[in-house]
């Protein structure tokens, strides 16, 4: 079932929620314009399903950071693996490319796999949301999973639940998403030692008041206080249960596809694609709910 909300300026805003536990398509809006009662519904229903995707933009840099901005402050880009931090003018988009120009990357994250995650989680205080933008998509790979971590929690069994609650999990600062290592960052791959931030496996929405899990990557995961082989037990326990296909929908991205989703309640993941085929995309983080 859909949500409608007329606008004499820019038409009719249509939300159609995805057949899965999150996720909706809204149709019938241009982000570079949006008046305000229009993005409050948007914002509405960016709460109540997690990610929303928006078909057809065309959007400029500072159009995508305009719209980024209606939600809250924007983090600066983080380094890329090349070094690299933002677009030219730009401080705030992230590239996300496999495109290589004249030997170097535009981008980051290539063309792999990018594994389960909650983007920059092991910061102490992570971004709450971020919107990807797609320029230039292959014909086939590279679609994006999103993955609900309120259901992770509805649905983790009692025992559990019991056994987490109340504990804090480290998330590593060591590797990214795609398996690279860090900008200035020292290989480490004992989760006790190396760099990161501890947060509650378990969170409350500041805003929705819905609790969820809270996980970011396995990969140098450790539960404070368990030894080691405890640690890796358990968070392999709650991953299973976590990342099952009912929890999530997966995206076939389009040139001109904008998603943004909640990072308190998500995790998101990319399939591979073809290295010799083109993907570039600009993301943007909020920071802070702007209040």
């Amino acid at each position: 079932m859909s949500d409608t909300v007329s606008n004499p300026a820019l038409g009719t805003m249509r939300v159609q929620p995805t057949a899965a536990v999150l996720g909706a398509e809204v149709h019938g809006v241009a982000l570079r314009a949006l008046e305000a009662g229009l993005f409050a519904a948007i914002h509405r229903a960016w709460l109540d399903h997690q990610v929303l995707l928006f078909r057809n933009q065309q959007l400029t840099d500072a159009e995508l950071e305009g719209f980024s901005r209606r939600f809250g402050e924007l983090d600066e880009a983080p380094l890329q693996e090349t070094g690299r931090r933002f677009v030219e003018g730009h401080p705030e988009i992230y590239v996300v490319s496999n495109v290589v120009r004249d030997g170097v990357p535009i981008g980051s994250l290539g063309s792999g796999e990018a594994v389960w995650h909650t983007d920059m989680s092991y910061l102490p205080d992570p971004p709450i949301a971020s919107a990807l933008y797609a320029l230039e998509v292959p014909p086939h790979g590279g679609d994006t999973s999103f993955c609900s971590m309120y259901a992770a929690w509805d649905e983790l069994p009692a025992p559990l639940r019991r056994r987490v609650e109340g504990l804090r999990v480290k998330h590593d600062a060591t590797y990214n998403s795609g398996g690279y290592v860090r900008q200035g960052v020292t290989p480490a791959d004992d989760p006790r030692t190396s760099p990161g931030t501890f947060h509650p496996i378990v969170s409350v929405h500041p805003e929705t008041g819905r609790r969820a899990l809270y996980l970011g990557r396995r990969r140098n995961a450790y539960l404070e206080g368990l030894s080691l082989d405890e640690s890796n037990a358990l968070l392999d326990q709650i991953w299973a249960q976590a990342t099952r296909e009912p929890l999530t929908w997966r995206h076939r991205w389009r040139a001109g596809d904008l998603v943004l989703w909640d990072n308190r309640c998500t995790m998101h993941r990319r399939d591979a694609f073809d290295p010799e085929a083109r993907r570039v995309m600009h993301r943007t983080q909020i920071r802070v709910r702007r209040s």
